[in-house]
């Protein structure tokens, strides 16, 4: 049954063949325009992850997030990453932001996550999210904050399954709010 955890090397392997699967269909790319976390990641690090030094350091980054920044930061919010897997397959990870700047709160939100291609429509992000909540509580977030394209029909339903009312429609970007508890 899958699970969320804190990033894991025991998962790398698997962790490699989703990249691969995001890649072949544009995330990170030169094209890829989305902005987001695992976009970001492919960009930095997909010619260095093979190497177990080098994603343990990546694994090290991703647990610095979740702490406070100096605000030379580059204005970033502390943001807690874990990974959804069944045993050691990695299928999707998601981003709790522990809070809004001015930008997050017009698109992006609390919370982002992704599935990877093979996994979806399988009901992982709808699971995710649900176990991802009451995380999202323990940071202190009693409403949580997500947003997704008017046109993403998936991410629309994964959100309203966990409880999301949509707020207002935004620069093309549906705001929902979620109770966290």
């Amino acid at each position: 049954m899958p699970e969320l955890i804190m990033p894991h090397a025991r998962v790398h392997r698997s962790f490699l063949v989703a990249m691969a699967e995001f890649q072949s269909e544009g995330t990170g790319g030169p094209d890829d325009d989305s902005n987001t976390n695992t976009g970001q990641a492919i960009r930095a690090y997909a010619s260095r992850w093979a190497d177990p030094a080098e994603f343990a350091r990546y694994l090290r980054e991703l647990r610095d997030e979740a702490r406070e920044h100096p605000p030379q930061y580059g204005g970033r919010v502390p943001q807690t990453t874990l990974w959804w897997v069944s045993g050691d397959e990695y299928l999707g990870r998601i981003s709790i932001r522990h809070r809004l700047t001015a930008r997050l709160t017009e698109i992006g939100g609390h919370i982002g996550y992704d599935v990877r291609p093979s996994a979806r429509y399988l009901g992982h992000a709808t699971a995710m999210l649900a176990a991802a909540l009451p995380v999202t509580r323990s940071l202190g977030i009693d409403r949580a904050l997500l947003t997704c394209d008017e046109d993403n029909t998936a991410s629309r339903k994964v959100i309203e399954a966990n409880g999301g009312v949509v707020e207002d429609k935004r620069g093309g970007k549906l705001r929902y709010w979620i109770p966290t508890s």
